[in-house]
C-alpha cells in the first residue's frame, strides 16, 4: 500500500519537463494518488500524465478563471480532492534598484495572486479535509542578492499558508510550505552549467551537497499524508541551508574565477 492511496491530487507548475512539479507528481502517483497535472504548456502535460497514469488541465496561474477552473475539474476526475500542491515560480533575478513595476507586477502575480487564488479554489474542493502544500525557497528567511521580488512574495504567500491553516484546521484541512535551497532543477540548469557557481554553495549546506527535486517530493509525501500532524509551518528542506547564509555575489563571483582557471590549467 502507498501512503496516499486513493487520494486525488492537484499539483499545479507541472509542465516543465523533470521539473519539480513533476517529480513530486511522479512520486504521488507511486504512492497511490490519483494525480492531476497542471501548467501552462499543454503538450508537455499531455505527454506526462500519460507516462504516469494521470489526468491533466492546461492553467494559467495568474489567470483567475483558469484556476478555480482546474479545481472543478479536479472535483470532476478525481475521486476525492485532498492534496492541493503549488510548485510554480519564476527565478527572476535582478538588482533591487533595477527592477520595474512591471517586473514587480509579474512576480505579485505569479508567486503571490495566483497562490492566493489557487489556495481559495482548493479549499472550495476538498470536501473531505486534505493538504495544502507551497513551494517557497529558502530565500524567504535567508538573504541573497538581487531576489527582493523573488523573495518578498515567497515569504508573503508563506504567511498566507499560516492564515489559511489558522482558519481551516477546523475543517480537517492542513496548510504547510517547502522551502528548498539551491535546487538541482532546470530553473537553475543555466547556473549549474557555470563552473563554480554550485560550489560556492556547497559549501554552505551542512549535509554537504546540493538539494534535488527528490528530497522535496520525499517532504510533500509526508505532508500530503494522514501521518502529518502539522499544519502552518514551513519546512526547510535544504540541507541546513538557513542554518548558515546563501554567498555573496562576490564569493560566486571568486568561486566561478577560480574554477575557471583550474579548468584551464587542469
Amino acid at each position: 500500500m502507498g501512503k496516499l492511496d486513493n487520494k486525488g491530487a492537484v499539483i499545479l507548475g507541472a509542465a516543465g519537463q523533470g521539473n519539480m512539479g513533476q517529480v513530486i507528481a511522479r512520486r504521488f502517483a507511486q504512492e497511490g494518488a490519483k494525480v492531476l497535472v497542471a501548467g501552462r504548456h499543454e503538450d508537455e502535460l499531455k505527454r506526462f500524465a500519460a507516462e504516469i497514469g494521470g489526468h491533466y488541465v492546461a492553467c494559467d496561474i495568474t489567470k483567475h478563471d483558469d484556476v478555480f477552473a482546474l479545481a472543478q475539474e479536479a472535483k470532476r476526475v478525481l475521486p476525492n480532492v485532498q492534496i492541493g500542491v503549488n510548485a510554480t515560480g519564476w527565478g527572476f533575478v535582478k538588482p533591487f534598484v533595477e527592477t520595474t513595476e512591471d517586473e514587480l507586477r509579474r512576480m505579485t502575480d505569479l508567486q503571490f495572486v495566483g497562490p492566493f487564488l489557487f489556495f481559495q479554489a482548493m479549499i472550495g474542493v476538498m470536501e473531505q479535509g486534505g493538504s495544502i502544500i507551497q513551494i517557497s525557497s529558502a530565500t524567504a528567511t535567508i538573504m541573497l542578492n538581487d531576489h527582493a521580488a523573488y523573495m518578498g512574495t515567497k515569504a508573503g504567500i508563506d504567511h498566507v499558508i499560516r492564515c489559511v491553516a489558522h482558519e481551516f484546521g477546523e475543517r480537517g484541512i492542513r496548510a504547510n510550505s517547502i522551502s528548498p535551497g539551491l535546487t538541482d532543477t532546470p530553473m537553475v540548469a543555466q547556473a549549474k552549467a557555470t563552473p563554480g557557481v554550485f560550489d560556492a554553495f556547497t559549501s554552505a549546506y551542512p549535509l554537504g551537497r546540493i538539494g534535488t527535486s527528490e528530497d522535496i517530493a520525499a517532504a510533500a509525501v509526508f505532508l500530503a499524508s494522514d501521518e502529518c500532524f502539522m499544519t502552518g509551518q514551513n519546512l526547510q528542506v535544504n540541507g541546513g541551508l538557513t542554518l548558515r547564509r546563501n554567498p555573496t555575489r562576490e564569493e560566486i563571483q571568486a568561486s566561478v574565477i577560480n574554477a575557471m582557471q583550474n579548468a584551464r590549467h587542469g
